[in-house]
């Protein structure tokens, strides 16, 4: 899965694209309304990028595991965040049977399934077992013509590149100063 500019601000329901780059702020657009508004620094911002769920051996990053619901339910959603916990668990354990269940709360676990149907119902969860075929495809057909070309054809030989020249120096050319002009003396115009 690509979650590439996808973050969760703290405090804001749902989740948001990075759209663009203000001064003092990032642009976001809302993944279920539809909104654009600048995100600041003091927001508590955390790329879905960069999360991961605690498991026995280690952590496993929230993109592995989104792939796998996305096998395990045939490209569907998954189950609501609104569920019952322990079905919730159970579906995470079929997912992920060595989660660390003293670490991962139930909040997480909704959290995550919450995100999952919100990235589903905007159409933002692309495995990368899709995308990647068709630029191999795109790669193979340019790897294919290039050695057509080149086929019967001897490689064309390296000129050695010119020495340039050194950069010279353009002095600004001198500027004449006008000589000042006196100001003339006020006329006294008051009235007597």
């Amino acid at each position: 899965m690509d979650l590439s500019g996808i973050i969760s601000i703290s405090g804001r329901p749902g989740l948001f694209k990075v759209v663009a780059q203000g001064k003092n702020s990032i642009i976001v657009d809302s993944l279920t309304e539809n909104k654009r508004f600048p995100a600041y620094a003091s927001d508590r911002i955390s790329a879905l990028d960069d999360i991961s769920i605690y498991t026995v051996e280690g952590d496993k990053p929230l993109r592995d595991i989104f792939s796998d619901i996305y096998k395990k339910q045939a490209k569907g959603t998954a189950p609501s965040h609104k569920e019952d916990i322990t079905t919730l668990q159970a579906f995470l354990i079929d997912i992920l049977p060595n989660y660390d269940e003293e670490r991962v709360y139930p909040s997480d676990i909704k959290k995550l399934f919450q995100w999952y149907n919100i990235l589903h119902a905007s159409n933002n969860l692309k495995p990368l077992e899709e995308e990647k075929p068709a630029k191999k495809e795109k790669a193979d057909k340019s790897s294919d013509s290039t050695e057509k070309k080149s086929k019967g054809k001897k490689p064309a030989a390296k000129k050695p590149a010119a020495k340039k020249a050194a950069p010279t120096e353009k002095k600004a050319p001198a500027v004449k100063k006008a000589p000042a002009k006196k100001a003339a003396p006020k006329k006294n115009t008051t009235n007597k």
